[in-house]
């Protein structure tokens, strides 16, 4: 990687952590309307794709790549650790055992699916993002950003819930899929007006407006 700058570095950060924390969030259900239920990681996980966009607009694909392979990493990490502390014994005087295995406990196939269709979803957005700048020109900052979250949000959204609703019947799935994918970008729209405001702010302090022409879409390079 080449140098960075302190704003890119902050981005990352709040990536990192939107994507960790809302793991955690997904263990509360909150149901809006008597009838619509969401995981409650609605509430911040969206925000990763917001940064996602961000990200991608300013620094470029590459870069783009490094922070959500890096997010998978920290992720997979925190999800680990998290299992071996609950394999810890507890102590006799602690009585919350329960309460931490309930909020910290990720089923194996649950972790596979939110990694891969993380990874899968992320790396979707910032290539659609990525390829549609240089296409535009630049312009229609809009459009882009809510196209790649679009295209972002099924493809995270066609791995995730299959997996694990697979033995629920394909009504259930795609009904899923659909408030999952509307939430999401219902919640991007409503701070679109910001997140444009944010990359013309970070454009002008950072004086960086990457177009990514004739470059490598290898999702595994991350070096180039």
């Amino acid at each position: 990687m080449k140098q960075v700058s302190v704003t890119f570095m902050l981005l990352a950060i709040v990536f990192n952590v939107c994507l960790i924390a809302s793991n955690f969030f997904a263990a509360k259900l909150m149901c809006i309307g008597g009838f619509v239920t969401f995981s409650a990681s609605q509430i911040i996980f969206p925000i990763s794709y917001i940064v996602n966009d961000c990200i991608c607009e300013v620094y470029g694909y590459r870069k783009t790549l490094f922070v959500i392979w890096t997010g998978f990493a920290m992720n997979l990490f925190v999800v680990l650790a998290a299992q071996v502390v609950l394999w810890l014994p507890a102590a006799g005087v602690w009585g919350g055992q329960e309460s931490f295995s309930y909020v910290f406990h990720a089923a194996p196939v649950a972790t596979v699916a939110s990694l891969l269709a993380f990874l899968a979803g992320s790396s979707v957005n910032a290539l659609v993002m990525s390829r549609m700048k240089v296409a535009d020109k630049g312009r229609r900052f809009a459009s882009r950003a809510i196209l790649s979250s679009v295209v972002g949000d099924i493809t995270d959204s066609a791995i995730f819930v299959p997996i694990l609703f697979w033995s629920l019947g394909l009504p259930v799935i795609l009904v899923t899929m659909a408030c999952e994918v509307a939430s999401k970008l219902v919640y991007e729209a409503l701070l679109l007006p910001f997140t444009a405001k944010l990359v013309r702010y970070i454009k002008r302090i950072d004086g960086v407006d990457t177009y990514d022409n004739n470059i490598s879409y290898n999702p595994f390079l991350l070096w180039r």
